[in-house]
């Protein structure tokens, strides 16, 4: 067993005793009166989603580069899936939106594999921007064509290329620090950006009072404070995955946790575009994969930019 195997490992019983307490507090919640609380009730659902999110991703982390790639292109397309079924589409799509599954999402997380940085960063908002858009016009159907070639690509942008920025955090050669401990970069991001969401959700229906947006999402200003210094805290006490310093590592957390949440307002405000309330129902909870990581979605990049450019 190598050190990062053994980082996992802890890693692993650690978020394990942190998601017991959680659904111990869940229960005590429960129990004081609040079985009809539908706050707490969706507390706990999402408490135990994270059971089978944890160990699912901490087997991807064990496989290595290629299980979390294969991890997050299955979550890429299942989010691009997601978003796409909420567009406006006509049949002279169908080969552009085919291109897109089979050709460009396996193609842009290929690229990452082989650590091919010129072409994945530029791949989807340059070539595959330029490409679906003249496939779908060959096809001859002009009617809403801006409006339906804008969502294909931005649901790329989302699903494919700002998701697959997550497992491009392998790829980072930082300074004395070693490339097989790019998974435990991956992990601390996940685990800041979701931590934070999730105690930014609690907190915000327990003590929030001021809404954001009031049109658009129940997210309130006291628990988007308490869910980025939550995420603050945990990665201080997380900097030991990271090449980072405590106070750099609570700095990053910090960062990568207020743009998820203000990424989580523009997915909101998307959905309240199309009349519905989550995206799909494949995580009980949680709806489906781009509810689920909407601030992931939104942070990676920023978050991996931010460590190319500061760190290398």
């Amino acid at each position: 067993m190598t050190d990062t195997d053994t980082d996992i490992l802890w890693l692993f019983i650690g978020v394990c005793g942190l998601l017991i307490v959680l659904s111990l507090f869940g229960e005590f919640l429960r129990a004081k009166g609040g079985e009809d609380n539908p706050v707490v009730e969706t507390f706990n659902t999402r408490v135990s989603s994270w059971w089978a999110i944890v160990v699912l991703f901490t087997l991807a982390l064990i496989a290595g580069k290629i299980g979390l790639l294969v991890l997050f292109a299955f979550a890429s397309f299942a989010a691009l899936r997601e978003f796409l079924t909420m567009t406006n589409k006509r049949r002279a799509d169908h080969l552009s939106l085919a291109l897109g599954f089979f050709v460009v999402l396996p193609l842009q997380y290929v690229f990452i594999g082989f650590d091919w940085q010129a072409l994945f960063t530029v791949f989807i908002p340059v070539y595959a921007f330029l490409m679906l858009p003249i496939v779908s016009a060959l096809r001859g159907n002009a009617e809403k064509f801006l409006i339906r070639v804008a969502e294909t690509q931005w649901g790329l942008m989302i699903a494919v290329f700002c998701m697959s920025h997550v497992p491009a955090l392998m790829m980072i050669d930082f300074p004395g620090y070693p490339e097989e401990r790019g998974v435990l970069l991956i992990a601390f991001l996940i685990m800041v950006v979701q931590f934070g969401d999730l105690l930014d959700f609690f907190f915000g229906r327990r003590i929030g009072r001021t809404r954001i947006l009031p049109a658009l999402s129940a997210k309130t200003w006291e628990g988007m404070i308490c869910g980025v210094v939550s995420a603050a805290v945990i990665g201080g006490l997380l900097a030991w995955l990271t090449p980072f310093s405590v106070v750099e590592a609570m700095v990053m957390a910090a960062l990568a946790s207020v743009v998820g949440m203000f990424g989580n307002l523009v997915f909101a405000a998307i959905k309240n575009d199309r009349g519905v309330k989550d995206w799909s129902h494949l995580i009980p909870g949680q709806g489906g994969f781009v509810d689920h990581l909407d601030s992931v979605i939104f942070s990676a990049p920023v978050f991996y930019h931010l460590c190319v450019l500061y760190w290398t």
